[in-house]
């Protein structure tokens, strides 16, 4: 997909990639859930992250300055949750005014401004430091029913024709660092897939107690490697961006550029000086 030679002229457009983490996850609000939860690895969102899901897509719908047309979503629960309320967020008239947090009555939605799929490639670590031991499941069968995750999306959005990168999750005990590659060329094939349109990846974020962390983590390792993250709040987020080179009926992709790092993000880092002065020249 990348063509050096194509990158010595000036660019056709831009594609954007938006790299998020899922939101607030109900096991780690409400401990004893896990006891009496039929399914204890695969928490749904507390009621806050709801709200924070839905939050964090009026913000990127009004502030990102660039449409989302796919999105993409682990298969976990707390991560389809969040995708969904997002997704109603994005959808929703931009003139709007009313607060559609304070209630389930959301104004009529336009399926076609953007498609959802379920990708198992974006999922969780699958091994004991992403998934706690005592709540995996003992024959490692995370069973997870695709069909009714789509049909927590508002209707229409699912794009059912889409082929997936991954045809199921990853096998248990998937070491860390196969889980972070996992992650990078994820997000390096879904652009190469659909190079003319912008993505939102939603995903997991950091393990707490490593200086490894997952999806997010990996979108700013992988395409800035003098930045070290610290903490990833629930929907924290970082945007990508890379120029697109069109010839004829084909596309070639330059390399992605890690958007400027704020706090409005949800991105706890560090950053060497003038880290992001020209990150936000493109237009």
């Amino acid at each position: 997909m990348n063509s050096p030679a194509a990158q010595t002229r000036a660019p056709d457009f831009y594609q954007n990639v938006v790299v998020m983490r899922h939101g607030d996850r109900l096991d780690n609000f409400e401990p004893l859930w896990v006891s009496t939860a039929t399914r204890p690895w695969d928490p749904p969102l507390f009621q806050a992250g709801r709200v924070r899901a839905k939050r964090t897509g009026r913000m990127l719908r009004e502030s990102l300055g660039f449409p989302i047309h796919r999105v993409f979503v682990s298969p976990f629960l707390r991560c389809v949750q969040t995708a969904s309320e997002v997704v109603t967020a994005l959808c929703a008239a931009v003139d709007d005014e009313r607060d559609a947090l304070a209630g389930d009555d959301f104004i009529p939605m336009d399926p076609s401004k953007i498609k959802v799929s379920v990708e198992y490639g974006l999922c969780e670590m699958m091994n004991r430091r992403g998934i706690r031991p005592n709540v995996a499941p003992k024959d490692g069968n995370f069973s997870i029913d695709i069909s009714e995750r789509e049909a927590m999306f508002p209707e229409g959005t699912v794009d059912q024709n889409v082929e997936r990168l991954y045809k199921q999750l990853p096998k248990w005990e998937e070491p860390v660092l196969k889980s972070r590659a996992r992650y990078e060329q994820v997000i390096k094939d879904l652009a190469d897939k659909y190079p003319t349109q912008n993505l939102l990846l939603v995903t997991h974020g950091i393990l707490q107690d490593s200086n490894l962390g997952e999806g997010v983590d990996v979108a700013v390792s992988a395409f800035r490697k003098d930045v070290k993250v610290y903490k990833i709040e629930y929907c924290g987020y970082v945007e990508l961006r890379r120029p697109i080179f069109q010839k004829a009926e084909s596309y070639s992709g330059g390399e992605f550029k890690l958007l400027t790092l704020t706090a409005q993000n949800g991105i706890n880092c560090s950053l060497p000086n003038n880290a992001f002065n020209n990150h936000n020249t493109e237009t």
